[in-house]
């Protein structure tokens, strides 16, 4: 069996119970739907024709029998309408949530190269598109092969030169339905596929919505985003063309088997070959013979969507994280923070240049580094190194003298602290924000986190404090205040070595001087690396290490690489001049 189709199944192993209810109710309903038009036979030829004194009474007995029927399909067709539904959005949680879980775990790299609103969709009306097959699929099945074998065994009993007719019809109809079902499937993919982009277009826009009115672009993301739009209707359009050929067609075939029935059942009639009353019959059963093909076809649409956003998001699930824990992992405990790099190469794609190449460093517990260079030399890459954001290509990263590929990644990044020069605020209140660094923290270690980063009065001078929602990612605060505040975050968190990634280089001198006082609090005997743009901000470093496209080109105190007169002493120099 298929890989992915034991997967699909699996999804329904939970929900056994309420799948065969579901099944159950639909085998009911089925019965019910042929019973009635025979009760409906039963009555015209077996009372008004032989009429009879009692006739009166089994015509009232015959219509409780079917008021009764009635009452049945009803609770079973609600049941199969309610709990069948449920059934799926169960199905379609836990399908989001074990896509939400893997989508966690997968790294940087992953995430490099895919477009947020594509993931979104896939995570939404993909999964959702899963739901409508996993409830309708099994039921469908069975109400359309019952009510078909069903229907024709009834109709060959009452007349077969009559069904035979009727049945050259259905493969011209079955084939008809089967084409243009197709089409309309492939425009769908197509429409899908367009969703993602317009998520995609939209998610990029308004998260940018800053830059594009502050540049007056407004005109070039209306363009894009009709361009999107344009080819999402141009997909629907033809999905919509198809539907209707579809849907059209199908009504086009029942209305000839009418007149094919009224042309030849009159006949038969005529030649006293037909009773009246089968062709009554006959008439009732036609909408139960066409309804199951109906039925059939649009679960093979059904099928085609939630399949296509089945193997999307298959696609994502199977995905192997390629940063993981080894099976030997270890935890890490009381890190001391001696970091080295031994012969370390990186490279994002295996067809592309070295970023880093055979670089060795060694950061010894409690020191303070700065790593200062031009743009692309790979600075930032070096220390996503070390807590395994990528995976080495060549080397090995030590902590306290351990691998950092031979303990667990949670133990690993708890004893990391990272600030950036692009902090990400979640949607939430101030105190949500910094509670980010530590879950249980108390609402006076939370106060205490944000005094220490400087962050505690302009938080008081906020309309509630604490309490204070920032709006998503803090667009309500200044530059200063959300860099505050994910210092606030670290000191909560209390690592035992920080990484700094040109966390003050966008802030006006205010906000830096802020800034740069609850940095150097933070570096209090823990082991630091900052990566520099402003060299005037890492002169107390105790080593200045220099990155350039060359590897490491010179290390050093600022006054031992100023007076080398090297890069450092180049770059420090343009500075002043600036």
């Amino acid at each position: 069996m298929n890989t992915r189709f034991k997967k699909f199944l699996s999804y329904y192993k939970p929900y056994l119970g309420l799948l065969f209810a579901d099944l159950a109710c639909a085998f009911v309903v089925s019965a019910v739907t042929l019973a009635l038009p025979l009760c409906v036979r039963y009555i015209t030829v077996n009372v008004l024709e032989e009429g009879g004194p009692h006739a009166l009474e089994q015509i009232y007995a015959m219509g409780a029998v079917m008021l009764v029927l009635v009452a049945l399909h009803t609770l079973c067709n609600m049941f199969v309408s309610y709990q069948g539904h449920v059934m799926g959005a169960k199905m379609e949680s836990d399908m989001r949530t074990e896509l939400f879980d893997h989508l966690q775990k997968l790294s940087f790299r992953f995430y490099d190269e895919q477009k947020t609103g594509q993931l979104m969709t896939r995570a939404t009306n993909d999964i959702f598109s899963m739901t409508e097959l996993f409830h309708h699929g099994p039921e469908d099945i069975l109400i359309s092969v019952l009510k078909f074998v069903g229907a024709f065994i009834i109709l060959l009993h009452i007349d077969v030169k009559l069904t035979l007719v009727v049945f050259l019809f259905l493969p011209v109809m079955g084939v008809y339905a089967w084409f243009f079902n197709k089409k309309m499937n492939r425009a769908l993919r197509r429409s899908r596929d367009r969703i993602g982009d317009i998520n995609a277009q939209l998610e990029d826009t308004l998260s940018g919505i800053r830059v594009v009115q502050s540049f007056t672009n407004e005109s070039v993301e209306k363009q894009k985003f009709a361009y999107e739009n344009k080819r999402f209707v141009q997909s629907r359009s033809d999905g919509y063309k198809s539907e209707t050929w579809f849907h059209e067609g199908l009504i086009a075939f029942t209305q000839l088997i009418t007149v094919a029935l009224v042309v030849f059942g009159g006949a038969a009639i005529v030649n006293a070959s037909l009773a009246l009353a089968d062709l009554l019959t006959f008439f009732l059963f036609i909408g139960i013979l066409i309804e199951p093909i109906q039925r059939f076809v649009n679960f093979a649409g059904l099928y085609q969507e939630g399949i296509t956003g089945f193997d999307r998001f298959m696609d994502i699930l199977e995905v192997e994280p390629d940063i993981r824990d080894a099976d030997t992992a270890v935890e890490l405990t009381h890190v001391q923070g001696n970091v080295e790099f031994k012969h370390v190469s990186f490279k994002y794609k295996e067809d592309q240049d070295h970023v880093l190449k055979d670089v060795s460093l060694h950061v010894k517990a409690g020191e303070y580094i700065a790593l200062v260079g031009p743009s692309g030399a790979g600075k930032t890459t070096l220390c996503s190194l070390i807590p395994r954001f990528y995976e080495v290509s060549a080397g090995q990263i030590l902590l306290d003298g351990t691998n950092i590929n031979e303990v667990s990644l949670h133990s690993l990044r708890r004893n990391i602290g990272i600030v950036q020069q692009d902090v990400y605020l979640f949607t939430g209140t101030v105190a949500d924000n910094i509670r980010y660094g530590k879950n249980d923290a108390s609402r006076e270690e939370i106060i205490e986190a944000a005094k220490q980063a400087n962050a505690h009065d302009f938080i008081m001078s906020l309309p509630d404090g604490y309490d204070t929602d920032i709006g998503q990612r803090g667009v309500k605060l200044s530059g200063g205040q959300k860099q505050r505040l994910s210092i606030a975050r670290v000191f909560l968190k209390n690592p035992p070595i920080l990484i700094f990634d040109e966390a003050t280089s966008a802030l006006d001198n205010e906000s830096e001087k802020a800034v740069q006082d609850s940095l150097e609090k933070l570096t209090d005997n823990r082991t630091t690396i900052v990566i520099a743009h402003r060299l005037s901000t890492v002169r107390n470093a105790q080593r200045i290490v220099v990155l350039t496209d060359r590897g490491m080109e010179e290390q050093g105190t600022h006054e031992e690489l100023i007076a080398s007169g090297g890069t450092y002493a180049n770059l420090y120099n343009m500075q002043l001049k600036i």
